[in-house]
């Protein structure tokens, strides 16, 4: 069991992660809630069939982190990483659940990891190895892109930016279809031409070799329809994102206790 991968949690995120490991490694999964596990993944019916393992991937919502807290210590071994995908909950509060001297990393992944389009930020504890931080990349690089952290307290600013940012840009693209609709359009035109365009832009942005203000520039002639567009979002476009990213870094720190 020493390479055996333990999913605590194998729901939207803890899923993309297992399928992603699931055609290198054996990966056990214990989550009651779950349906179905991803094609591969055995499941456990008891959290304590679990221990052993190498690693153990904390992957459940924070607001139950309390009830599997007690039985951490009971599955790790000399040597067993301890990765958590959990918001807000903080390396000490990890480490004293897992054990004294546990090697324990905090990272945070956001939901394009489910296509391998995500990205992921981490940040380890004193007793983390080189080996064990390669280890993780293995892991999280399978989902997309990993940025390691210097500082723990960064985590909720990524959380609120990153991690829950793919919400923020579907809840603008709802906006848009709605305001493509009360200008006439149906509902199916207004949603493709909406979904297609922040797709467009989304790969338009990751394929050119330029600043985001530049392709904003090339597409604002100056005097034009998206000029005047950009007019109307400039009052209150950076206001409204600041309040958005605070209130979410402050729910993250308010799981931490």
């Amino acid at each position: 069991m020493s390479d055996a991968v333990l999913m605590i949690g194998c729901g939207r995120m803890g899923g993309a992660i297992a399928r992603a490991l699931v055609a290198s490694r054996r990966v056990l999964a214990f989550d009651p809630h779950a349906a179905a596990l991803p094609v591969g993944v055995e499941r456990l019916s008891s959290l304590a069939d679990g221990a052993g393992c190498g690693t153990v991937i904390l992957a459940v919502k924070p607001q139950t982190f309390g009830a599997i807290a007690p039985q951490l210590a009971t599955l790790g071994r000399p040597g067993t990483l301890f990765l958590s995908i959990m918001a807000g909950i903080p390396l000490a509060r990890l480490t004293e659940a897992a054990g004294a001297g546990a090697a324990v990393v905090r990272a945070m992944p956001n939901t394009p990891a489910a296509i391998g389009h995500g990205i992921s930020a981490a940040v380890a504890s004193p007793a983390v190895t080189e080996a064990q931080r390669a280890l993780v990349g293995q892991i999280l690089e399978a989902t997309g892109q990993l940025l390691w952290l210097e500082g723990e307290g960064d985590l909720d600013a990524v959380t609120a930016l990153s991690g829950s940012g793919p919400a923020y840009f579907f809840r603008f693209t709802e906006a848009l279809i709605r305001a493509g609709m009360a200008e006439g359009l149906n509902a199916e035109t207004a949603t493709r031409l909406a979904r297609q365009t922040f797709i467009g832009a989304a790969r338009l942005a990751e394929e050119e070799n330029t600043g985001l203000d530049e392709l904003r520039r090339q597409v604002t002639s100056p005097g034009g329809t998206t000029a005047a567009g950009l007019g109307a979002m400039e009052a209150t476009i950076d206001g409204l994102a600041g309040q958005v990213v605070a209130a979410a870094a402050a729910r993250s720190r308010e799981l931490a206790g």
